[in-house]
């Protein structure tokens, strides 16, 4: 049996060595120093890029869409009613200048051939007797008193008339073999028919433009490059220096050619259209195929220049951000040339003017910039 003074003993060593540990701990804790919470919580104020508008003369090219076009087509018709009697060409044939394409037949124009010819041979015989009965008569006046001068007048002024006549039944003859010879269609210039439209027995006849052609005919062999200059680039294309394309579909080559002619009127779109011609003796390029052009442009006077990326563009507006008296103040712009680095800006600016590098849409009216 254990007596009451062990017991005790044993709470008082118990006792002890939990104090201690409690003070070895709190003493641990005391080499630990407070954490200030609200350290992380204080944001940084932004900082800002910023720059300056340059003012400087610009060189450069502007990037363009451009449209190959046939240098020649035409639209054939017929210029008189008829059928078609043979067809020669179709779709994809090469045809020379003057070359026979088809020939129509129209009957009732050789019952006028035969008409024409029969009213000439007989106005020829009547001026041939005419002539023959003048000089019979001017021989016989070389006796004096044997033909009276009134009688010889009359015979010259009935040649004369009977002449006159023949040459009129002889154009007549010329004037509906002419029209004979339309029954003929031949090739106005050296090409390629691109569209076939009508068949043997068809019948035709003069058309509109609005109407469906017989044959459409392209000249593939040079072609124009189409491309519209909007209006503020106009009075900038250096005319000095060749342009650069690649047709989209042959990615890879670039080429180049001088401009070769221009509107020099804007059209409906506020812009003008210009030409270069391409050679094409391959036929490699397609009439319809597109191309990125590159016009070099030539800015006359000093330009406005600031970063490419101090622009800001919404689908309302493009501006750029300027910095006055420490805060932010957007000012509307509108672009013009484009370098790799710089752009052409027109607006309420001024050279020197601090303006926002790597600009954005969260930067309000007002925010101080430092």
């Amino acid at each position: 049996m254990i007596a009451p003074n062990q017991n005790i003993t044993k709470m008082k060593t118990k006792f002890i060595i939990i104090t201690g540990i409690a003070c070895l701990f709190a003493a641990c804790a005391g080499n630990q120093k407070p954490v200030d919470l609200t350290e992380n919580n204080v944001s940084a104020k932004p900082k800002f890029e910023t720059g300056t508008i340059a003012e400087k003369a610009l060189s450069s090219f502007a990037r363009l869409p451009g449209q190959l076009k046939p240098f020649n087509e035409v639209n054939i018709f017929p210029k008189v009613n008829g059928f078609v009697k043979n067809l020669y060409v179709d779709r994809g044939a090469i045809v020379s200048k003057g070359q026979l394409l088809m020939t129509l037949e129209a009957p009732e124009m050789e019952s006028q051939l035969q008409a024409a010819n029969s009213k000439y041979l007989q106005a020829q015989e009547n001026a041939v007797a005419s002539k023959e009965k003048y000089q019979r008569l001017s021989e016989a006046a070389k006796e004096p008193g044997s033909v009276s001068p009134l009688d010889l007048d009359n015979a010259l002024s009935k040649m004369k008339a009977d002449e006159q006549m023949a040459q009129a039944e002889k154009s007549n003859v010329a004037s509906v073999r002419t029209m004979q010879d339309y029954l003929n269609i031949r090739a106005p210039f050296d090409g390629m028919i691109v569209q076939r439209n009508i068949s043997p027995g068809a019948y035709v006849a003069p058309g509109k433009e609005t109407d469906q052609p017989m044959l459409i005919l392209q000249d593939i062999n040079k072609l124009r490059l189409e491309v519209y200059i909007p209006e503020d680039f106009v009075d900038k294309v250096d005319l000095n220096k060749p342009v650069k394309f690649t047709f989209n579909a042959m990615p890879g080559g670039e080429q180049q050619a001088k401009i070769s002619r221009s509107a020099n009127a804007l059209g409906s779109m506020r812009s003008e259209a210009v030409e270069i011609d391409v050679l094409n003796k391959e036929r490699q390029l397609k009439p319809g195929m597109y191309a990125e052009v590159k016009i070099p442009m030539l800015s006359g006077a000093k330009s406005l220049l600031v970063p490419n990326n101090a622009i800001v563009r919404s689908t309302e507006r493009e501006y750029v951000i300027t910095v006055q008296n420490g805060k932010a103040a957007l000012v509307d712009i509108k672009e013009g040339l484009t370098t790799h680095d710089s752009t052409e800006v027109f607006g309420n600016l001024h050279p020197g003017l601090t303006i926002v590098k790597n600009a954005n849409d969260e930067i309000k009216e007002g925010t101080v910039i430092n």
